[in-house]
């Protein structure tokens, strides 16, 4: 069993003060976790021992080592924050509390409370990148410890574990902890799967180990005759990664275990292209398969060449070629920063990554709604395959796969996202929804007033894009219920003789604190969403002296629409009304009004039962915009028949959006349309237009 004694002997890279801080700090919670005992039956202080023998393989420093000693404290013994600044200073305690989790506050799910606790430690992680650091250490001897759990707790453990610690391990270029907890994870989570991979990769050993010979003496004999200097390997697949290859690309193990890895590790950069050019003498590269990420790095700093060859007897061979300073960075991440203390620094550059990774975290987190919103936002970020894109100035983007140029605006600046309209690849306009390919340039174009679309959240892959969008649209509907719901309390005022500005501020309170609301906005939003009635609320805010409404019903006014007023007033898509339609407006919870046309079935099950939802409404006189419209025509089969009827609709001014034909018998076809028009005018005389074409024999406008 480890001792203070053994993690002091391995702390000799710090000096001797430092060690006696640590050695404190070991006694401290020894005391704090008295009579605390794991699940295993070992007393409690094995845990943050071994946590801070993890650190010291990483070479961390004296602070991060003593929060390891100390990050249970806070949360499970009587030791307060405080007292720990008191003891071992401000920067400690603040790294403690960072990995504590929350646990004064109830939460209603386990969800809820992940996602807090989640939000809690990235503040904390922006604040000091240590925090991180010690929680990865921690996870990961939990991780190696799960088995005295119950299996359905080891699963969820396991999973929570797949799902965001080892994606965070990756995205800060530690290798070496990702790929063991990866590991870790899917043995707790699929325990069948996981030992008969193993037992496969076993056998395969054994077999593979004379082409692994001859390939790897093939290359060093060449290195040699071409006088460069590189130190030669295997490169082992991890289980996780053969269980993930096999699950995505849908191959056998032996498809997968066919592909032969090296890696070759030389003195320079210079030497990394050099041994390039001889290996691929050696051997016939595939065309495409060569990525140079020394040129391009990856987000979290990781620097390689990366080629796949066909060797003798056509087997692929797969190689990295890296330096010194690379191959440590790639296994070690930001966690080299500590462990290679030299000049120049290997890690700077993923410490400087990680930085503005953390800023475009916090940020995220400002303007995500609620933790479990912030949750699923960054899952999403963590860690998809990059992309590299130019912009017009020639400065290079990494975007992950499959992202569209509404991500690369957002991206550039929230502000161009929220105002782009279009956008040219390699000067060829596309739609915004168009994946983006790595090398290509982009230029977003942008306009005054434009406004994200709803629409974007089916296709955007990055999470800055996602919570710009969502924030956009959240204070946008907001807006708008807030002004929908003033005009429904002018509405609901008016057959009292009353006006909204009228009413006594006195009488404003008091209904806003009858109806439960801080601000007027509040309440004004509530019922512009449909959540609460507006003729409720006025009543509320009259004298009580006042008659009820049903005897000057006469004086209610039609509410006034557009179509253009936004996300709080939405047309309905059974009936698809139009301007010059005779319409009503329901009140539907959260969505705000539905406008449907007076004769829809659905507006009429809901005068019956629901009357109070439903008020009178009409189109204002100059309501402009383009409106859906389904029509069905019966047109009998004829050649070309069908051009034409395109031709004259477009003739009309009109677009047609879908089409769709069906056979009604030998002689007739049945054309559903969904066009696009101005108004009933509008429509009319685009029918009127279709009726000349003599195939037509009739022409319906769908209801329902």
């Amino acid at each position: 069993m480890q001792t203070v004694e053994s993690l002091i002997e391995k702390l000799e890279y710090l000096p001797s003060e430092q060690r006696e801080d640590i050695r404190r700090a070991y006694y401290f919670a020894e005391d704090a976790h008295e009579g605390q005992f794991r699940r295993s039956g070992d007393p409690y202080i094995v845990h943050p021992l071994a946590v801070s023998k993890i650190l010291s393989d990483m070479h961390m420093d004296a602070q991060s080592v003593q929060a390891a000693l100390l990050h249970d404290v806070i949360e499970d013994t009587y030791v307060s924050k405080e007292t720990l600044t008191e003891a071992f200073g401000e920067i400690v305690a603040e790294l403690v509390d960072g990995v504590s989790k929350i646990g004064a506050i109830k939460f209603e799910s386990k969800a809820e409370a992940q996602a807090e606790n989640f939000r809690k430690m990235v503040l904390a992680m922006t604040k000091d990148i240590r925090v991180i650091l010690v929680k990865l250490a921690d996870r990961l001897h939990n991780m190696r410890t799960l088995g005295v759990l119950h299996p359905t707790k080891r699963r969820r453990i396991a999973m929570e574990t797949l799902e965001i610690y080892a994606p965070i391990a990756n995205r800060l270029g530690m290798n070496n902890v990702r790929v063991e907890l990866e590991d870790l994870s899917f043995t707790h989570m699929y325990p069948m799967r996981a030992s008969r991979i193993k037992k496969a990769t076993k056998t395969s050993r054994g077999h593979r180990k004379d082409m692994v010979k001859k390939i790897q003496e093939a290359v060093v004999n060449r290195l040699e005759r071409d006088g460069l200097t590189g130190r030669v390997t295997g490169r082992e697949k991890h289980l996780y990664s053969i269980y993930s290859k096999m699950k995505e690309q849908r191959k056998p193990f032996n498809e997968i275990m066919d592909v032969y890895g090296f890696r070759i590790i030389v003195n320079s950069v210079d030497m990394c292209y050099r041994v390039l050019g001889a290996i691929h003498n050696l051997y016939k590269p595939i065309p495409g398969r060569l990525k140079d990420y020394i040129a391009i790095p990856k987000a979290n700093g990781y620097q390689s060449l990366h080629t796949t060859l066909i060797g003798m007897n056509g087997v692929p061979i797969e190689i990295q070629v890296r330096t010194e300073e690379m191959d440590a960075m790639a296994n070690n991440g930001i966690a080299a920063h500590w462990l290679y203390k030299s000049d120049p620094d290997p890690a700077g550059g993923a410490q400087n990554r990680a930085k503005e990774w953390l800023k475009g975290l916090l940020e995220m987190q400002q303007r995500a709604g609620n933790s479990q919103d912030f949750l699923e936002t960054v899952k999403i970020d963590l860690f998809p395959d990059e992309v590299y894109v130019f912009t017009p100035k020639g400065d290079i983007l990494e975007l992950p796969t499959g992202a569209t140029p509404v991500d690369f605006a957002y991206a550039v600046h929230t502000d161009v996202g929220n105002s782009c309209v279009a956008a040219r690849l390699d000067h060829r306009l596309v739609p915004l929804s168009t994946p983006i390919q790595s090398g290509q340039t982009i230029k977003i174009i942008t306009a005054p007033g434009a406004c994200p679309n709803p629409a974007w959240l089916s296709f955007v892959t990055t999470a800055k894009a996602r919570a710009n969008i969502r924030h956009f649209l959240k204070t946008q509907q907001r807006s708008e219920s807030v002004a929908l719901g003033q005009r429904l309390l002018e509405k609901a005022l008016a057959p009292f003789d009353w006006t909204f500005d009228a009413i006594p501020a006195e009488r404003i309170e008091t209904a806003l604190s009858e109806a439960g609301f801080a601000t007027l906005d509040d309440m004004l939003a509530d019922i512009g969403l449909g959540n609460q009635m507006a003729q409720i609320a006025a009543r509320r805010m009259l004298p009580t002296s006042e008659e009820d409404p049903a005897a000057k019903d006469s004086k209610s006014t039609p509410l006034v629409i557009r179509g253009t007023e936004g996300m709080v007033i939405n047309l309905a898509k059974c009936c698809r009304p139009i301007p010059g339609d005779s319409v009503m407006g329901h009140l539907s919870s959260g969505r705000g009004m539905v406008i449907h046309r007076d004769n829809c079935k659905n507006i009429a099950s809901e005068l019956k039962e629901n009357r109070e939802k439903c008020l009178s409404v009409q189109w204002a006189q100059d309501a402009i915009g383009e409106y859906a419209v389904d029509l069905r025509v019966q047109m009998e089969n004829e050649r070309g028949s069908l051009a034409t009827l395109a031709s004259l609709i477009s003739q009309a001014d009109a677009n047609i959006e879908t089409i769709n034909i069906k056979e009604k018998d030998a002689h007739l076809s049945v054309v559903s349309l969904r066009i696009s028009i101005h108004n009933r005018a509008h429509l009319a005389k685009t029918i009127r237009r279709m009726r000349t074409l003599k195939a037509v024999h009739r022409i319906v406008r769908v209801r329902n």
